[in-house]
């Protein structure tokens, strides 16, 4: 029993060891990358091609002064939007991809986050644009290499045997081939076999110290499951029960506790908790900015609309938001004529989505002139900038529906008001209104069942290289 215990708690010191040193690779990866970034911009060096150097050095503050009041609030900064991203979870079963994302995305909302507290705390702008790229570039690069030398160190100890967890699943299953091969497959375990029944398993526990128990049987009684969950404890062992019919299901599975019984919750998309919190304030921050930056913009277009067909300025289209009996006031540029809604009923036989409940007519004759060049270009669409900054919108989600669309939604495709529509979207920058109806809402359902904030930024970056695009072409 003694040599048992000296097992246990050295596999959970491993464990600890490894999940603890990447908060310290992190920071000595943050401070690297900002002292470098320093040292470029002091020796006038650009990384970043077309970019002139426009300040001179000189405007630095002293390296002491950088450190103090840039670097460590900078490492702190990473190091809780890290943790707040459960990059820092103990034994995590992430992939590496997804580690990676991960941390592109931790890169991202850091840089975000730096902007929006110069810009809108201390009303400044940062010292230096191209030490803050150079910094930001240098932070994913740096915490990507400390997350690889502690992965390499890690394994280096796994095939040494240490730390590594000794496993075998018990009761029969249709899933316990598939399981069973995954177990021999990852290096942090060591599959051992199949028990059959508890007295199979105590066989096994009396020669090794068994650091997993996997139940597979998809009918198991509840006094035998009882017996075998008291034995683990008793031993140390961890226990784990692989459920038989939700391999197949795309929404996420949260393990939840009801008083002292054990639940099972479908979540219809990872957009919960923390990530509702970091997508929200991304959305905060970044729709300030942009509405003080366009701001002159906003200007040139409101008097364009004005003088060529006066009043309003701004259009109010209700849209479905979410929950999905709320309604939303969706703000656009107007780019129809006054009476629009009225010969809408004259153009319906000229209706080319007869796939849905879309509507959309081709050389719209209630569009002005002034709305043809904001419509090509898409800035009829900037003052959703406002409902995003209200919270009534996203700058990612699926696309804003009207009411009447609503009506003849099924109930599967009513799944989509599970969050917030967006100024943009993955149907969006996957074939915008060229897509059928049934594709547009299969996209809008993906999103909504794989949202990530990686997932956010890809959207967001695919809808800038859009917009250039087009802008260039018109």
């Amino acid at each position: 029993m003694a040599m048992k215990l000296v097992q246990y708690y050295a596999m959970k010191k491993s464990e600890m060891i490894f999940g603890l040193l990447r908060i310290p690779f992190d920071a000595l990866a943050v401070t690297a990358a900002l002292l470098l970034s320093y040292r470029l911009r002091e020796a006038n060096i650009d990384l970043i091609p077309r970019v002139q150097l426009l300040e001179p050095a000189q405007t630095l503050p002293s390296v002491e002064v950088y450190f103090h009041t840039f670097v460590l609030p900078g490492i702190l900064l990473f190091l809780t939007i890290a943790l707040l991203l459960g990059l820092y979870a103990m034994r995590s079963t992430r992939s590496a991809w997804t580690e990676v994302g991960s941390i592109i995305v931790a890169g991202a909302l850091w840089l975000v986050a730096v902007i929006g507290w110069y810009f809108l705390v201390r009303k400044q702008l940062f010292y230096s644009r191209v030490l803050l790229m150079h910094a930001t570039f240098f932070l994913v690069l740096f915490v990507l290499t400390a997350r690889a030398s502690v992965v390499l160190l890690q394994r280096a100890c796994l095939r040494s045997g240490i730390g590594i967890r000794l496993v075998v699943s018990l009761g029969m299953s249709p899933l316990a081939e598939g399981a069973t091969q995954t177990l021999i497959q990852d290096i942090h375990y060591s599959y051992l076999g199949h028990c059959p029944d508890l007295s199979a398993l105590k066989k096994i526990t009396e020669k090794e110290h068994i650091d997993l128990v996997i139940q597979t049987d998809p009918n198991p009684e509840s006094m035998a499951t009882s017996t075998l969950i008291d034995y683990c404890r008793s031993q140390h062992i961890g226990y784990a029960f692989l459920p038989p019919v939700f391999t197949d299901v795309p929404h996420q599975l949260v393990t939840e506790r009801l008083g002292l019984f054990p639940m099972m919750r479908f979540q219809p998309t990872p957009l919960d908790g923390w990530g509702r919190v970091c997508k929200r304030l991304f959305d905060l921050v970044v729709s300030a900015v942009l509405l003080v930056l366009l701001s002159p913009l906003f200007l040139i277009i409101a008097l364009a609309v004005l003088l060529t067909s006066g009043w309003p300025i701004l259009y109010i289209s209700w849209r479905v938001g979410q929950p999905a009996i709320t309604r939303i006031p969706m703000l656009k540029f107007r780019s129809m004529v006054r009476n629009a809604e009225e010969k809408k009923r004259e153009l319906e036989p000229l209706n080319q989505r007869n796939d849905g409940p879309l509507f959309k007519v081709e050389n719209d004759p209630r569009i002005t002139t002034v709305g043809q060049v904001l419509r090509r270009l898409d800035f009829d669409e900037l003052p959703q900038l406002l409902n995003v900054l209200l919270g009534q919108m996203s700058l990612v989600g699926p696309r804003p529906h009207l009411p009447e669309e609503v009506d003849c939604y099924n109930s599967q495709q009513r799944r989509v008001f599970a969050v917030k529509p967006g100024m943009s979207g993955l149907a969006q920058v996957s074939g915008r209104s060229n897509l059928k109806f049934q594709e547009e809402v299969r996209l809008d359902l993906q999103y909504v069942e794989e949202w990530s904030l990686l997932l956010d930024l890809w959207i967001l970056w695919r809808t800038v290289i859009i917009l250039c695009t087009r802008s260039r072409k018109h």
